[in-house]
């Protein structure tokens, strides 16, 4: 026996404009719970997103440098005497090993061919104290290749005042922590002269401010040219103090370190390792996020659920009706799944507008602080993910709050009721 479609959306759509004022709170308990979950989601991941690129935009996959560490081998165990000994030796030193990476130039040559990495480059640093009249700062002095860290680094999302392009032009220019200009009352034009550890005093232009967001970075770092800090400390143009490297694919950062230290007797540490707490924390907000929202999303399943239960008691006496003018236990199933889905559908839609007009309103509202210098409103992450997400779920959760009591409705008796009656 075929079921007539027509006839079943037809009752459905009579139930629930009879009903109204049910349909549109169920409708609302859909909407409201979809709408909830998609400003929550898109604001939570958004926030976790910028708080994420605040910290990786600034580092490298894979930073590669010389470490200073005692030396492994101790010259006693070199003694054959002592071979068979058990060696103890007390305060142990440091060795005499130089900041500079051997053979740096052809190190980032090579990795630049590398088909996993999209790019490798020098970063010189230097200790220096900053002076300015009779004020003096320590701080750090950074070399860079301006334009290549903004490539693959989005330095200049960190630039506040001026622009690596000025910096990249100007061989005498800084780009000075936002911290220290402060401390300084300088800005963008002033000079500002910078004193190296053997005492040499070099005067610098400021071009630019730079503010990273970290206060007790922004107290002490800033940049030149890899050209001019190597001429600061006296030192030839294939003096490198550190390579940065930046991967196409993050995950294989731990083993090409791994790769590097062994190949380059060099120092590599990776993203992760580096910000091992970092990502431990992201992932924390995360799960409570999605925990949240998917809650959210149940709460409203069960308010359909409960709703639908109620109008199918209420509906016995039509139920009864058309079993009773020939309609099959099937048929009576179908108009209250067919209801619980009309509900989904439409709950569903209003609910993804809603979202999507929260989250709009949520994205124009300002939001400045000196942390995050390069934010201007809240962040919203506005992934269509979360929106099939949400309608899937809705979708979902109206059938299986429709099916369970339209079950109920398929196997109950007319005699029964018409009796009752």
């Amino acid at each position: 026996m075929m079921t007539n479609w027509s006839v079943i959306l037809n009752i459905a759509k009579t139930h629930l404009l009879t009903k109204v004022k049910q349909t549109i709170i169920a409708a609302l308990g859909v909407t409201f719970g979809i709408g909830a979950y998609i400003t929550l989601v898109s604001f939570m991941t958004g926030l976790n997103s910028m708080l994420d690129d605040l910290i990786l935009n600034q580092t490298p996959h894979i930073h590669i440098y010389n470490e200073i560490e005692p030396s492994k081998k101790q010259p006693v165990a070199m003694y054959d005497a002592f071979k068979n000994s058990v060696n103890v030796v007390h305060s142990i030193k440091p060795k005499l090993s130089q900041k500079k990476i051997h053979n740096a130039l052809p190190i980032i040559h090579y990795l630049n061919n590398d088909e996993d990495v999209k790019g490798a480059i020098p970063q010189i640093k230097a200790n220096i104290f900053y002076i300015a009249g009779s004020i003096e700062i320590g701080g750090n002095l950074t070399g860079i290749n301006p334009l290549d860290e903004a490539k693959l680094f989005n330095f200049s999302d960190y630039v506040v005042k001026g622009s690596p392009e000025m910096l990249q032009k100007t061989d005498n220019g800084i780009l000075l922590g936002a911290g220290v200009a402060k401390k300084m009352s300088l800005t963008i034009g002033d000079r500002v002269q910078i004193s190296t550890s053997k005492g040499d005093v070099f005067p610098l232009k400021i071009v630019g401010i730079y503010q990273s967001g970290v206060a007790d970075i922004d107290a002490i770092q800033s940049f030149a040219n890899i050209k001019t800090v190597q001429r600061i400390l006296g030192q030839a143009e294939n003096y490198i103090t550190d390579i940065n490297v930046k991967l196409h694919n993050m995950n294989l950062a731990l083993p090409k370190a791994k790769k590097i230290e062994q190949q380059f007797h060099l120092t590599a540490i990776d993203i992760n390792t580096a910000n091992a707490q970092f990502e431990t924390g992201t992932t924390i907000r995360n799960l409570i996020t999605y925990a949240v929202s998917i809650t959210l999303l149940i709460v409203a399943g069960f308010g359909i659920y409960n709703i639908l239960n109620m109008l199918i008691y209420e509906k016995m006496n039509d139920i009864a009706i058309l079993k009773a003018t020939g309609f099959s236990g099937k048929d009576v199933q179908y108009i209250f799944m067919s209801q619980a889905i009309i509900i989904g559908l439409i709950g569903g839609i209003l609910g993804l507008l809603i979202g999507l007009i929260f989250t709009n309103i949520i994205n124009t509202i300002p939001f400045k602080t000196d942390a995050l210098p390069t934010v201007e409103t809240y962040p919203i992450n506005f992934d269509g993910w979360f929106y099939v997400i949400g309608i899937t779920f809705a979708m979902v959760s109206t059938f299986l709050a429709g099916y369970l009591p339209s079950k109920k409705a398929k196997k109950i008796d007319p005699v029964k009721i018409i009796r009752g009656q």
